[in-house]
């Protein structure tokens, strides 16, 4: 599971924005908001091309964003 939180803060680090992502992507802004808030799940190269994006080389920070164990649906 995607812990929504540790990623939302990560974006936002980065200062990128939602629309860069969806392009990047080659996704909506529905498909990210869903993926990011845990009700679908990100393919593998959606978080390869994420952690190349917001400059995760770190695999236990890789593991804690996109990996986590028991974190709740983000509500926004």
């Amino acid at each position: 599971m995607t812990n929504s939180a540790l990623l939302k803060r990560k974006i936002q680090e980065c200062g990128l924005k939602k629309g860069y992502l969806v392009e990047k992507l080659n996704t909506s802004y529905k498909w990210l908001g869903k993926k990011i808030n845990n009700e679908k799940d990100f393919t593998a190269s959606e978080i390869d091309m994420l952690c190349e994006l917001l400059n995760i080389s770190d695999l236990e920070e890789k593991d804690r964003i996109f990996f986590a164990k028991n974190v709740e649906k983000s509500s926004t």
